[in-house]
């Protein structure tokens, strides 16, 4: 026999839990929570165990920190790529973004964020004395700063340009064609592979 006040509450726990994934609100949470209780039992239990396997399995790279299942991401890993060029990134989902133009063929360093002031972030809290690091061995030759053309991007990406500059490495950024204030991970593979391409001297 089905209890109405804990099944309701059930229910109110799961609308709870998928109103704080970014971008779902309350409508589409709504939306999410009556699908899974429409959906059989093996197809709930599947998107409950992608999600804790991907929990389990998916860690940080050590060398980029983009996300990995190995010990090293797959990027890291491919003996084929261009190890004198690295692209700085914010985010994991930024490299995903531009592998899919299929026109970089380098290496990839993310930041874990950016600069931001006024949430207390600064150069400290990302990923910027491992970058330093990887420059330290002078085989890098180019370093493509790709984050996102806002105010927090284009303010971390003035930071690295001037700390990278006296290594002696060329510090590009990338061309005009993404949209001001967009976001990497929105923009279409043509836009991104051409703004790639018509990189700029910083």
């Amino acid at each position: 026999m089905i209890d109405p006040v804990n099944d309701g509450r059930a229910l109110q726990r799961l609308l709870d839990e998928l109103g704080r994934l970014p971008g779902i609100g309350p409508k589409s949470a709504q939306r999410i929570a009556y699908h899974l209780l429409e959906a059989d039992a093996e197809e709930a239990r599947r998107l409950a165990n992608a999600i804790l396997d991907v929990k389990q399995q998916v860690h940080f790279c050590p060398v980029c920190f983009s996300y990995a299942t190995r010990d090293t991401c797959d990027v890291c890993a491919d003996g084929t790529r261009d190890r004198a060029s690295i692209c700085v990134v914010s985010e994991p989902r930024d490299v995903t973004a531009i592998e899919r133009t299929g026109t970089y063929h380098g290496l990839y360093h993310v930041l874990g964020g950016v600069i931001s002031p006024m949430d207390k972030i600064g150069p400290e809290q990302l990923h910027v004395r491992e970058l330093l690091a990887r420059l330290a061995d002078g085989a890098v030759d180019e370093v493509i700063l790709a984050t996102n053309p806002d105010v927090e991007g284009e303010t971390t990406a003035t930071y690295l340009a001037r700390v990278i500059r006296p290594l002696g490495v060329r510090v590009t950024r990338l061309a005009s064609g993404l949209p001001v204030g967009g976001d990497l991970e929105y923009a279409d593979e043509v836009t991104l592979g051409r703004a790639i391409e018509a990189r700029r001297e910083v």
